[in-house]
């Protein structure tokens, strides 16, 4: 389970994520300096340290490094909701304060996305409930009898049988 991003930690990954490509510490370093002064080595220890966390993989170009997320901000995201959630003692009421203090427009979302959800797990199921009727339909009635002259590598308990 990932632990919260640090302020500049958060601030780099951000346009990482948004940039939605690979980056140089030079890139983030610029767009950091529109907003504060920072320096070229405090952005290169805060991307070498999201490398050693595993946020990003790097690959060497010349002699410089390009930075790519390991994954989306929704993905963090969701792991930090999923943690805070997992922690509670009482799971439920802590689902429904924090859905009361969505906006309307959240909890449409909210709403939006347990649908997809649902629908996914509906055509999981379709599709496990057709694999297993072929299944069952291509299967022979009963069992073949062993043949006398059959393969002696083969167990008896082996998986299948």
């Amino acid at each position: 389970m990932p632990r919260p991003l640090g302020e500049l930690e958060d601030a780099v990954m951000t346009r990482v994520w948004q940039w939605n490509r690979p980056v140089t510490v030079r890139e983030v370093l610029e767009d950091l300096q529109q907003e504060r002064s920072i320096a070229y080595t405090t952005v290169m220890t805060v991307m070498d340290n999201l490398h050693q966390k595993g946020w990003v993989r790097r690959e060497a170009e010349g002699r410089a490094y390009r930075y790519t997320a390991v994954s989306t901000r929704a993905a963090y995201s969701a792991a930090l909701m999923n943690e805070a959630w997992s922690t509670s003692d009482n799971p439920a009421a802590a689902l429904v304060a924090f859905f009361g203090m969505m906006s309307a427009e959240q909890r449409e979302a909210l709403r939006d996305a347990v649908r997809i959800v649902q629908h996914d797990d509906e055509a999981a199921e379709a599709s496990e409930s057709a694999e297993s009727a072929a299944g069952a339909a291509a299967a022979p009635e009963a069992p073949a009898p062993a043949e006398a002259e059959g393969d002696s590598t083969e167990r008896p308990d082996a998986p299948g049988r």
